[in-house]
């Protein structure tokens, strides 16, 4: 039984975890398989968590809202697999969004999620304003000051999560770990990936060999800074009701990390095939030999033997943060949406359709002529998009 330990990088986009600015996340590339297209099943924490955990999508997960819903009774997390099979199972994480209320601790031996409350002293799991949220995060060097903790009384196998929040709104650097950071976002980023390199040091001084490890490092979505990145969206770029993350589904939010390495599996490995997160939990099941059940995700194994070569998977996403955005009146014309992103195995073609849900508003996108997403063809039932 090999020792496995998850990394959410929390709100890091993939084209800045994929610069080559955090050797923390090159360490890990170097070492594993790099899944170049990666997309998130939401563009929110508890949403996108539990179909990582579950291998589930969110209609049948349960949690599709920020604040309305918790862990459908009939899924099963990967953590209570695990434990089952005889895993010590921990988990530190630190945000609002993975508070035990969504029931996202189950089948953890340990879950600390404790953060402090908001600067005004109220209670931030009840705040559905997704910046303010922000405020209230366990920072990086706690996470893997407890994280380590737990390790130091493990003897047998465990599966260790650790979350990071730094990379979350408010972007405010403590410390200066890349001087190649092109935005106050990307120092967050590099503070995050420092701390993660601590992490690792630290398993492997505490007797837990990285090459005996299989780790698995993603983040749940990306953030759309406003302009500060050619495919931003938000603010005064036409979206004003969208703050970083959880109203759109374009590319800077469901564009994530993905990297996946351990025993046995081939070292810096780039696939290019695009997967999904909800891919996660059935691969590290068929990895360990158990038995996957019903799931929405499909194991990425076929990857791991091929030098990166897999078929691509379509890619579904979905927010309904809308609904809970337009409840202070401010735009209360705001829909829930979804998205289905393809990518051909020909010529790496890409195609997304976005659709409002509940309307017939549709939108095309070719995302090898229009890679950020900014000229969206209007659909209607008869006209098709051209290929």
């Amino acid at each position: 039984m090999h020792n496995i330990l998850f990394v959410s990088l929390d709100t890091v986009r993939a084209d800045v975890a994929y610069s080559g600015k955090m050797p923390g996340i090159e360490s890990l590339r170097r070492d594993g398989v790099t899944f170049r297209q990666a997309i998130s099943s939401a563009p929110f924490t508890p949403v996108s968590h539990a179909s990582v955990f579950t291998g589930l999508q969110p209609a049948r997960h349960g949690i599709r809202h920020l604040l309305r819903e918790r862990l459908a009774p009939e899924a099963t997390t990967l953590a209570e697999r695990l434990k089952a099979a005889g895993y010590a199972t921990g988990a530190v994480v630190s945000c609002p969004g993975l508070n035990k209320w969504y029931g996202m601790d189950r089948g953890f031996d340990h879950y600390d999620d404790e953060i402090p409350r908001l600067p005004d002293g109220s209670d931030p799991l009840t705040t559905p304003d997704v910046k303010k949220r922000g405020l209230a995060l366990k920072r990086a060097p706690l996470v893997v000051e407890r994280a380590l903790a737990w390790l130091e009384q493990q003897e047998g196998p465990f599966f260790l999560f650790a979350h990071f929040f730094d990379a979350h709104w408010p972007y405010e650097p403590p410390e200066n770990f890349c001087s190649e950071a092109a935005n106050p976002y990307e120092g967050e980023v590099a503070y995050s990936d420092h701390h993660l390199q601590r992490l690792l040091r630290g398993m492997e001084e505490r007797g837990h060999a990285r090459q005996d490890t299989l780790i698995v490092c993603f983040s749940d979505h990306g953030e759309d800074l406003a302009g500060w990145y050619p495919n931003d969206h938000a603010g005064s770029l036409g979206h004003p009701y969208e703050e970083g993350h959880g109203c759109l589904l374009f590319d800077a939010t469901q564009h994530v990390p993905l990297i996946i390495g351990g025993p046995g599996l081939p070292r810096g490995v780039e696939a290019g095939g695009q997967v999904r997160l909800v891919d996660i939990a059935p691969t590290v099941l068929d990895l360990l030999g158990m038995d996957k059940g019903d799931l929405d995700g499909l194991s990425l194994t076929e990857f791991f033997g091929t030098g990166g070569e897999g078929a691509s998977r379509p890619a579904y996403s979905e927010t309904y943060y809308p609904e809970e955005r337009r409840a202070d009146g401010q735009y209360p014309g705001l829909s829930p949406l979804a998205a289905v992103r393809l990518q051909d195995d020909g010529e790496g073609g890409r195609r997304k359709v976005i659709w409002q849900i509940g309307t017939d508003t549709v939108e095309y996108y070719d995302l090898r002529a229009d890679p950020h997403e900014l000229n969206g063809q209007r659909l209607s039932a008869e006209a098709p998009p051209q290929a």
